[in-house]
């Protein structure tokens, strides 16, 4: 009788020190993990950083992937151990055209180099993308004015935008293996999770500018709109989306899907604001419309404060410039709509995954006390 798992399924995680590439180690590694056990291979561009839980990974291979010549000498050797491949590297520039070329290189040269040898095992690959699915290239100046983003709540077969976006081009890759590999794609919202290197934290961002305030008591205003501070939006914790991923990874009717991958639930930015400043200890100030506050400028010369933070709690060396995301989120907090993603088609085809956002916002914040990236509650 053949085994029921005949062979034993091995994970390259592309990326795997950012926010999502943590959470899916720890997710893959569980006991109970879908399809496991697993073995777990990681990538990412630089050393493993000390807060990484590094006896989690069978095997790093630190990567350019940009590289081609260097990206095909290093993994199609693994061609025929490597199963299943988890994207979640990102490039960031602000021209989508930059971004289309530099994100394409990318994950070309990983599925090149995994499906050079005949006997390539590769059968399955998660890409992770986001909301600008939906709302096209806000961060690019030259066309951010002229998008006009889908109505919310955003569902998966909206029609694409009349825009560059990378998103679409690494979607159209996985297409063109279609016929010897499988692929699913998950829209993630804002990701909460732990890591100081993801190029969009939006919690990290947060809590560096809270711990700032405290520092040097000035008041923890917010930094978007009344529109923001009032409407609905959603976040996504990188363990759903890690879980989401792994399911999609081992469901036959998932395969070749798109799925939005977002907590469930909804909140207003102003009950953040309060859930941040119980997790912060520093006072909650009302959103004033009236009163105008350039949070860029404000963070600017703020470096020196964040040092000095970071050297009389002893945590991970890090510089403020290097793990926030200051430009990106006040942006994303000015804008207008309701950003909120439909979760109806995950749920008809079977995953259930969800997050209470209120209560995942201060376990992480206590993840990356633990892991000395954020100083302790005094």
């Amino acid at each position: 009788m053949e085994p029921a798992n005949p062979r034993q399924p091995v994970a390259l995680i592309v990326g795997v020190t950012g926010m999502a590439g943590v959470a899916l180690t720890e997710a893959l590694k569980k006991p109970a993990a879908l399809g496991g056990p697993w073995v777990v291979y990681g990538v990412s561009r630089r050393s493993l950083p000390s807060w990484f839980p590094s006896s989690l990974l069978n095997n790093h291979i630190m990567l350019d992937t940009l590289n081609q010549q260097q990206t095909h000498k290093i993994l199609a050797p693994l061609s025929s151990q490597i199963t299943h491949v988890f994207w979640v590297a990102l490039q960031v520039n602000e021209s989508e055209e930059v971004n289309i070329s530099l994100n394409s290189t990318m994950l070309s040269n990983v599925l090149e180099a995994l499906t050079s040898s005949p006997s390539s095992t590769l059968s399955h690959v998660t890409l992770q993308t986001g909301t600008k699915q939906y709302m096209g290239p806000i961060f690019d100046p030259t066309l951010s004015t002229q998008l006009v983003p889908r109505d919310s709540p955003f569902v998966e077969d909206y029609p694409r935008l009349p825009f560059p976006n990378f998103y679409y081009a690494l979607e159209d890759i996985l297409g063109s293996y279609s016929k010897t590999i499988t692929h699913s794609v998950h829209r993630s919202s804002i990701i909460i999770g732990a890591s100081t290197r993801s190029y969009f934290n939006s919690l990290l961002t947060l809590s560096v500018y809270a711990l700032v305030c405290k520092h040097e008591n000035y008041p923890f205003r917010y930094i978007g709109n009344k529109y923001s501070w009032e409407h609905f939006w959603d976040m996504s914790d990188a363990r759903v989306l890690a879980k989401q991923q792994i399911w999609a990874s081992v469901t036959d009717k998932a395969k070749n899907e798109a799925f939005n991958c977002t907590n469930g639930d909804v909140f207003t930015w102003k009950m953040i604001w309060k859930v941040l400043c119980d997790t912060f200890g520093v006072e909650f100030v009302p959103f004033d419309e009236k009163e105008r506050f350039d949070f860029v400028e404000f963070m600017k010369d703020k470096g020196e404060v964040w040092d000095t933070i970071v050297e009389e709690n002893g945590l991970y060396a890090t510089k403020m410039e290097e793990i926030t995301c200051v430009d990106e989120i006040c942006q994303v907090l000015k804008l207008e709509i309701q950003h909120v993603c439909s979760m109806n088609k995950s749920r008809e085809f079977g995953f259930h995954g969800y997050e209470d956002t209120l209560k995942s916002i201060p376990k992480w914040v206590d993840r990356m006390r633990q892991m000395k990236i954020l100083p302790k509650l005094r």
